[in-house]
């Protein structure tokens, strides 16, 4: 079940890392286009990511005089304890991790796996971030769990399985209409603003 769900955001969400599980599993039956759902940046990052992974199977081309070229490398994929899978798209720009009661300021932006955004901490042009206490329920589980990996300054874009996040409710009305159906995996685009000690 699990590998079904992770399958579908690779083609629905990720298309260009499909094409590079499909080239290294060997596999010629997979056939994808890029979807118009992906923001260009992303679609640069992913883009990158295929031709770096790729090269390196043939000519390491992301090593360059005995150098590596960290511009080109392709991004490590990282697991929480519990499961999701997130690689970084912006280093950090400090040392500072949260920990379980910090108040911390992210902003964020959470996918479906057919790549339409539900939620997002603010709209184009705005500056707006949601703060809370790392560890309650502001947010769901996942996102908790993924902070309390994070640094200060980082961002990352990461898979959240459905026991993580909205479970087997999901976000729906009476009416039987869902924002998020229930057992949706979710992607998230988050960014750690700030991490700051609780006053006492």
């Amino acid at each position: 079940m699990m590998a079904q769900a992770y399958n579908l955001i690779m083609m629905k969400v990720f298309p260009s890392l499909a094409v590079l599980v499909a080239t290294v599993c060997g596999s010629a039956s997979v056939s994808l286009a890029l979807s118009a759902d992906i923001s260009p940046s992303r679609r640069a990052f992913l883009s990158r990511t295929v031709a770096t992974a790729a090269g390196a199977f043939a000519t390491p081309l992301y090593i360059a005089n005995g150098q590596v070229n960290e511009a080109l490398a392709a991004p490590q994929i990282l697991t929480t304890p519990h499961g999701i899978k997130y690689a970084t798209t912006k280093e950090p720009t400090s040392k500072t991790v949260p920990q379980d009661r910090d108040i911390v300021a992210i902003e964020y932006t959470g996918y479906l796996t057919d790549g339409s955004i539900f939620d997002a901490t603010h709209a184009q042009g705005k500056k707006n971030a949601l703060m809370f206490e790392l560890g309650g329920n502001a947010v769901v589980p996942g996102l908790n769990e993924l902070i309390k990996e994070l640094k200060v300054g980082q961002k990352v874009q990461a898979i959240i399985p459905p026991e993580l996040a909205f479970g087997d409710k999901g976000i729906c009305l009476e009416t039987g209409e869902c924002l998020v159906k229930p057992k949706s995996t979710l992607v998230y685009d988050v960014y750690l603003k700030t991490s700051s000690i609780p006053p006492p």
